[in-house]
């Protein structure tokens, strides 16, 4: 037996009844109830307990749930606890720093995303030849609303609309007599905001045309400067003419791009107004600062209406030289007098002045200012046909420090003189030698105003030319109807008032084999519906499996699945009359994707010999004899027939962009790297 004293142990035995448990009472309750000498009451006496010093010890050191502070802290000083929890605290602080520095680490090191202008085509649309909604032969703005799942269907997500503002529409609307109106024709401008919505709704962005050069003669500041009207008088380039025996004789020899005089004599004035195109087409004077201010408060007002984007026309014209000399002859035996066409001269003082790319900085400065919300970038494309002369469309791109536009328009596709593989080659190898280094490339087959694809080079070409245009790197732009292979119309089916050259191929979109093509539901259309829409429109070629439509579907969704095709390298292969071919691969990508592209007559090649590396059979992924998808071909001998295209995947660890035999024959704008273990692109291969 043990003896135990009261103020030793928690447990006691009075002498007045049972068991006290003291364990929680206050030391100081204790103490004052012991010590209290006013107290008469007797101390219980103590007395001998039987105790197992094993249950005691138990009793006092295992916890329990609700105890209070004092016991709690005395079993958390304790080693076996102190020490677990300060493991636990230690990781989760190393785990949270882990996490921020993978975290960082990821962002650092992952290319920049394509934004929304890289990642899809363009469809480019002519809106008075998309689809009529109210039954007057004009295609309008809620026409091409209600088309807009086709833009989808096609797995296409930018819209380009060519000029719709208020116009005479002599020059088919490229000459605006009210930058912020619609044409009636068209619509309402509420019509147009509805459009946007509609856009936006889809998940789609929409770029429309701006043309800064000129105005139409019927504009207000037109009116204005040609009475000399405050700060208008000088919006215009106006100089004296000198009179002669009763004709005109103007300032110099500058020919206007539609041949003849480019300066026009105004009876109101008494003076001659430049102008590049048309006499309809005054052009601006640019050196004026309330012109340009103009342009930019025009900016601001589409980009506030929700436009993702502009594409600004001409801009190669907006400054001519204030000497006023006469433009050299391209040929110098030919007596000046006689010039009246725009390719007898050289356009030195009319065209890519000094100071002309400031103002075109100055233009995406304004729209950088509606790009600060995330998500909402504002592209800017610049449309100027330079041909020739690829080293002044690149200045377009601004530099590496100063950016101007995000891509001007790439028309070497169209501008082909020949079609063969050695003239492919060239049209793409002159655009992506010349392109500045970090700059995404663009290609386009179609536009307003060239030749539609089918017309221009042959049907039988239209499927490889959309292979060509959707596995070229950077952004694809479709015009519209070339999806389905659509011709120009017949030039005798364009009526006497319609005599601009660029009509036949802005033909209504041929949408089904009903009257019209199902453009118009009206009685007529502005121009004729082609006389194959029956066989060539969009309902009766979504049916066909092997139609020109459902390749270019494949080929869309190809590109944007596949990532070497949507941001990889490119690198040229082989050219001669007939093929051309090249691969799209990726750094850390096995996979490899091979055009081979004929445009001249049929023919078998050995591009084994050619790439050592190559395994000896692919799969044809796509092709555009459908039938032959799926096939296994031997690389050692590729045949293809007039036009035909194929879309061969194969695998290999060695990409040829890695091969010295190529070195200089391949190109990437966005380089990115994939890591096959985290799933995961990266920039530092």
């Amino acid at each position: 037996p043990v003896e135990v004293e009261a103020r030793s142990l928690p447990m006691e035995l009075s002498e007045k009844a049972g068991v006290e448990n003291n364990g929680f009472v206050q030391h100081e309750a204790l103490e004052g109830k012991e010590t209290d000498s006013s107290s008469q009451e007797e101390v219980p006496k103590t007395c001998s307990v039987d105790m197992d010093p094993v249950a005691v010890e138990e009793t006092v050191l295992k916890p329990y749930a609700g105890m209070p502070k004092e016991v709690l802290l005395q079993f958390s000083s304790q080693a076996r606890y102190r020490v677990t929890r300060e493991i636990l605290f230690w990781l989760i602080i190393a785990g949270s720093i882990a996490l921020v520095c993978a975290t960082i680490a990821i962002i650092a090191l992952s290319p920049k995303c394509l934004d929304w202008w890289q990642a899809s085509p363009i469809y480019q649309i002519y809106p008075r030849s998309f689809k009529d909604s109210n039954m007057d032969g004009n295609g309008d703005l809620k026409g091409i609303q209600e088309k807009l799942d086709h833009i989808t269907y096609l797995n296409i997500k930018t819209i380009w609309i060519t000029s719709f503002f208020k116009s005479p529409l002599k020059d088919l609307g490229y000459g605006a007599e009210d930058f912020y109106d619609i044409d009636p024709i068209f619509g309402s401008m509420k019509d147009f905001e509805n459009l946007v919505a509609a856009i936006h709704d889809k998940g789609l962005k929409v770029i429309m045309d701006l043309i800064p050069n000129h105005t139409s003669d019927k504009h207000q500041w037109f009116q204005l400067s040609r009475n000399r009207t405050g700060k208008y008088t000088d919006y215009y380039i106006w100089q004296d003419c000198m009179q002669a025996a009763g004709s005109v004789i103007p300032p110099n020899n500058w020919v206007s791009v539609f041949g003849n005089s480019s300066w026009q004599f105004d009876e109101v004035r008494k003076q001659c107004y430049f102008h590049q195109f048309g006499k309809e087409q005054p052009d601006l004077n640019f050196r004026s600062p309330a012109v340009q201010q103009e342009i930019h408060d025009i900016i601001k007002f589409w980009l506030g209406k929700g436009v993702d984007g502009l594409s600004f026309s001409t801009v190669k014209f907006l400054l001519e030289a204030t000497h006023l000399r006469d433009e050299p002859l391209v040929n110098k035996s030919q007596n000046g007098e006689s010039i009246t066409a725009y390719s007898q001269l050289y356009h030195d003082y009319t065209t890519t002045q000094v100071g002309l790319h400031d103002i075109v900085r100055s233009f995406r400065h304004t729209m950088n200012e509606f790009s600060r919300e995330p998500g909402r970038y504002r592209f800017m494309g610049s449309d100027d046909n330079e041909k020739d002369d690829i080293e002044a469309t690149m200045m377009y791109y601004g530099t590496s420090f100063i950016q101007e536009a995000d891509f001007p328009f790439n028309f070497n596709l169209i501008n082909m003189k020949n079609l063969s593989g050695n003239s492919i080659f060239e049209a793409v190898d002159s655009w992506m030698k010349n392109m500045p280094a970090g700059k995404w490339p663009n290609w386009a087959v179609g536009s307003p105003n060239a030749a539609r694809v089918s017309t221009r080079i042959g049907k039988e070409y239209i499927n490889v030319m959309n292979m060509l245009l959707l596995t070229l790197p950077g952004t694809p732009v479709t015009y519209y109807g070339e999806e389905i292979g659509m011709e120009n119309i017949a030039s005798e089916n364009v009526s006497e008032q319609q005599t601009l050259a660029t009509l036949p191929e802005k033909s209504p979109m041929q949408w089904d084999g009903e009257v019209n093509a199902g453009f118009t539901e009206g009685n007529s259309s502005w121009l004729p519906v082609n006389s194959d829409y029956q066989s060539v429109n969009v309902e009766i070629q979504s049916t066909w499996s092997n139609s020109t439509l459902s390749l270019y579907r494949a080929l869309t969704s190809l590109r944007s699945d596949e990532l070497p095709l949507n941001r990889g390298w490119m690198c040229h292969i082989w050219n001669d009359s007939n093929v051309f071919v090249y691969v799209r691969e990726l750094d850390g990508l096995d996979r490899v994707f091979m055009m081979v592209l004929n445009f001249g007559q049929g023919s078998t090649i050995d591009l084994k010999a050619i790439v050592p590396n190559l395994p000896s059979e692919a799969v044809i992924r796509l092709s555009t004899h459908f039938s032959n998808a799926g096939k296994v071909v031997n690389t050692k001998l590729i045949t293809t027939e007039m036009g035909e295209g194929l879309v061969l995947e194969y695998k290999t660890a060695k990409p040829v962009h890695t091969m010295e035999a190529f070195q200089g024959k391949c190109f990437v704008a966005e380089k990115a790297c994939y890591s096959k273990a985290l799933n995961l692109l990266y920039m530092n291969c």
